[in-house]
């Protein structure tokens, strides 16, 4: 597995090795000894998601206030573009965003540690999303940063549509709230 430091430091994005040929591909998604080797990562998932959404739909961008999830992301079938944003005040990339192509074609994941909020948009007809996470989902401690917040002013990728977003969503607060 091929591993790539982002411009934030602790998100990493990992690329499996990918056996194919005329009869179609195998790789280990997930190895848990390998991806502790790998990322020094050491948490343990307790929890699988598994969503599948259309063109324009856009989730995020979601943390927790207590028990925070770190995140470990991929896209099954289909195309996201997938945004971490570094929400941890002692952290030396406070405020910073990174953003990487995930999908069915390319394989890769992205590892969004605890204290970091995350989103996506959804880029093909349909996308399934996939994610282990280290903490279990505590709704009474979600909140959602507002995917278009100027301060953190998020480079999207243009789209024919609006995006496509939930009440939640909608109401997202302000970076400065956090």
């Amino acid at each position: 597995m091929q591993v790539t430091r982002t411009a934030i430091a602790d998100v990493l994005l990992l690329e499996p090795k990918v056996f194919g040929d005329e009869r179609g591909f195998f790789f280990e998604s997930f190895n848990e000894r390998v991806f502790r080797e790998v990322t020094g990562v050491t948490l343990p998932f307790v929890q699988d998601n598994h969503s599948k959404s259309g063109y324009g739909v856009l989730r995020g961008l979601h943390y927790q206030t207590q028990n925070p999830q770190g995140k470990l992301v991929r896209v099954a079938q289909g195309e996201v573009f997938d945004v971490a944003v570094d929400i941890r005040p002692e952290s030396p990339t406070y405020g910073k965003w990174v953003g990487e192509i995930l999908s069915a074609a390319n394989k890769r994941q992205l590892w969004v540690p605890p204290g970091l909020a995350h989103g996506f948009v959804v880029l093909s007809e349909t996308a399934e999303f996939l994610y282990k996470t280290t903490g279990y989902y505590t709704p009474a401690f979600e909140k959602c940063i507002a995917w278009n917040d100027p301060t953190l002013a998020i480079e999207w990728p243009a789209m024919s549509i609006a995006p496509k977003l939930s009440a939640k969503d909608m109401a997202g607060d302000s970076f400065t709230s956090v």
